[in-house]
């Protein structure tokens, strides 16, 4: 009776089994290196969790106070704060109790219990007890007061709006709007809305 023997698979030289380990080992390596870049980048992930930045100031500055000045060196405006914070989330700028002068002759002075200071620095939103004080040229007559909610100013351009209610007054002279444009360098202040207002005369009598 004749002999069976099996026939074996795999490349010649007998070494069927070691040839496929020898295969699968680059195979495993990537594996393992695919596991491993898997479990950092999960680590790295609970270390920094996704989701919005905190509003947290990164930065604060106590008594704020900036001076510009034009091209002829001479002092255009000052801004001065109590305090000042930067929120790099959004990258604005908040100040308290801001208060701006205006230098020329006669000064005009603004007040506000907030400021939020735009990205550029050129705009500055104002907002609560806002009061515009334009100084008279003439040392015994009244200055003229502004008063409103908010007041979006552009203080290299010396020039500001708003939208809510205004009320001016001077002496015992008052007027009243829903809106205002008001440029600084002109002196020009336009109520916009409804206005309504008494104005006074002084009156002098001659004998």
């Amino acid at each position: 009776m004749p002999t069976l023997i099996p026939r074996q698979r795999g490349r010649p030289g007998g070494r069927p089994m070691m040839d496929r380990a020898s295969s699968l080992f680059p195979l495993a390596m990537l594996v393992l290196l695919a596991a491993l870049t898997f479990w950092l980048n999960r680590v790295i992930q609970d270390d920094n969790p996704r989701g919005p930045q905190r509003h947290d100031p990164d930065y604060w500055v106590e008594s704020f106070q900036v001076r510009r000045f034009d091209i002829e060196g001479k002092l255009q405006h000052t801004v001065v704060a109590a305090k000042l914070l930067h929120y790099p989330d959004d990258d604005t700028t908040v100040v308290t109790a801001p208060h701006i002068t205006y230098h020329q002759q006669p000064p005009t002075e603004i007040f506000a219990r907030m400021g939020y200071i735009g990205r550029d620095g050129k705009e500055v939103d104002l907002v609560d007890d806002v009061r515009v004080v334009r100084h008279s040229a003439a040392g015994d007559a009244p200055p003229t007061l502004l008063e409103t909610r908010t007041l979006k100013v552009f203080p290299d351009a010396e020039k500001g709006h708003t939208n809510d209610p205004v009320v001016i007054t001077q002496g015992k002279s008052i007027m009243k709007g829903s809106g205002l444009d008001i440029d600084n360098r002109s002196g020009i202040t336009v109520l916009r809305g409804r206005v309504t207002g008494t104005l006074h005369r002084n009156r002098t009598e001659t004998p």
